[in-house]
């Protein structure tokens, strides 16, 4: 008797794996947008060529495990072109969901190109893989259908630089300070967050400049005067790529020496801005220190050394860029990958309910994978750097760690000489 039940329940399991393995689909397919020209081009194509490295290397082996149908599945990348225009992503970001009916949504990169994706998944109830869209709003209790991959949310991104600025900052003189921004959700609200932690810090540290500015602004000559004039003792400048290559080209143009300036893509994207602003234009110049630039230990995909090879083989004209938007996409595409292994469905809640189990758990090459209730990234953060020349290479410029302290490998040029 016990035998035949043996026997029955060996054949049963057999045919579930039988029924499973007939409904598993021919490809997981995966909509995303990428911007190809227009002012996001170069923060969303390092992105999408590095998602694009991913999917090529998991087809290469066969595709990805999907627990759901327990095998391996290629993945289909079905991507569109967006040029950078929101309205024109909207479509398409509408597009992928009604008529491609993708199995996951991957957001195009930085916050304004992910603002139209994040309401279109909540609206069609599709679980929204946001690349690098930080803005604070896109992140409710209210809705579940969002949760950030690559790089913490812009709340908490700028407080090494508060922390800096309101500990380090007084001993070194520095009393008075100014903040630009663009008036986008990516930089406004590190703006926000920016001035509310130097504020809540209690350091006796006085804004004598504020001012928010439109993300298309592309001459800062007038503006440097007026920051100039004001006498800070540091500069604080949060903006897109574009606007850190017009804003940094002023500055030298006007001759303008400030004693500190913090700009973001110097950091993020270092090729980028050294072949437009040139590597004089940088020096001493306080970023962000990018993932690229660390050796964080992996428990999950290539540590840096190894994909910075596969980045170069597989990208050998040096075209893209390498930077943070490159290990961000990769990135992206191993917490996909990861979360498809554990998701006992493509139900979209169920997905979310299997990304979310990765927090704390996850540690790729961009470091710590951490959510909090919101879907809110609170690892991968990156501290405060310097840039100076490179001791071997006056032509390069290398990363000189300043804050925290624990992460620190060397101490700030300041003033700026």
């Amino acid at each position: 008797m016990l035998k035949v039940a043996g026997a029955v329940l060996i054949a049963g399991l057999a045919m579930a794996t039988q029924v499973m393995a007939a409904d598993a689909p021919s490809e997981i397919r995966i909509g995303t947008l990428y911007a190809s020209s227009g002012r996001f081009a170069s923060i969303s194509m390092p992105v999408y060529s590095a998602l694009k490295l991913w999917s090529d290397q998991k087809n290469a082996e066969g595709g990805v495990y999907v627990k759901a149908f327990d095998k391996k599945i290629p993945v289909k990348l079905v991507a569109y072109d967006d040029q950078s225009n929101t309205a024109t992503a909207a479509t398409l970001y509408n597009q992928l969901v009604t008529q491609d009916k993708v199995d996951l949504l991957v957001a195009d990169s930085g916050s304004v190109l992910t603002a139209p994706a994040a309401t279109i998944a909540r609206d069609h109830k599709m679980f929204l893989f946001d690349q690098t869209g930080t803005g604070a709003s896109f992140f409710s209790k209210e809705n579940p259908y969002i949760a950030l991959m690559s790089d913490p949310v812009s709340t908490i991104w700028p407080k090494p630089v508060a922390d800096f600025i309101s500990h380090d900052g007084p001993g070194l003189g520095i009393k008075k300070i100014a903040i630009l921004y663009s008036t986008n959700e990516f930089t406004g609200t590190q703006a926000n967050a920016f001035r509310k932690f130097v504020k809540d810090s209690g350091a006796p540290i006085e804004i004598v400049y504020d001012q928010g500015i439109p993300t298309e602004t592309t001459n800062y000559t007038v503006i440097i005067n007026n920051i100039n004039n004001t006498q800070p003792d540091a500069v604080i400048h949060f903006g897109y790529a574009p606007n850190d290559i017009a804003f940094l080209r002023n500055v030298q143009d006007v001759g303008v020496k400030f004693k500190m300036l913090f700009c973001v893509y110097p950091g993020l994207e270092t090729e980028l801005l050294e072949k437009n602003v040139g590597v004089k234009g940088l020096e001493h110049v306080f970023t962000y220190v990018p993932p690229s630039e660390l050796e964080y230990k992996v428990n999950f995909g290539m540590n840096m050394k190894e994909y910075k090879a596969a980045w170069d083989k597989a990208y050998p004209d040096g075209k893209i860029e390498f930077g943070f938007n490159a290990v961000a996409g990769y990135t992206t595409g191993l917490i996909i990958e990861k979360t498809l292994s554990v998701a006992t469905s493509l139900d979209q809640l169920e997905l979310r309910r299997a990304n979310f189990s990765l927090s704390g758990e996850l540690k790729t090459l961009d470091g710590t994978f951490a959510l909090d209730e919101t879907g809110g990234q609170i690892g991968e953060l990156t501290p405060l750097g310097q840039l100076e020349l490179d001791d071997k290479n006056p032509e390069k410029l290398k990363f000189i760690s300043i804050y925290p302290h624990e992460t620190a490998t060397g101490k700030p040029v300041y003033p700026r000489p």
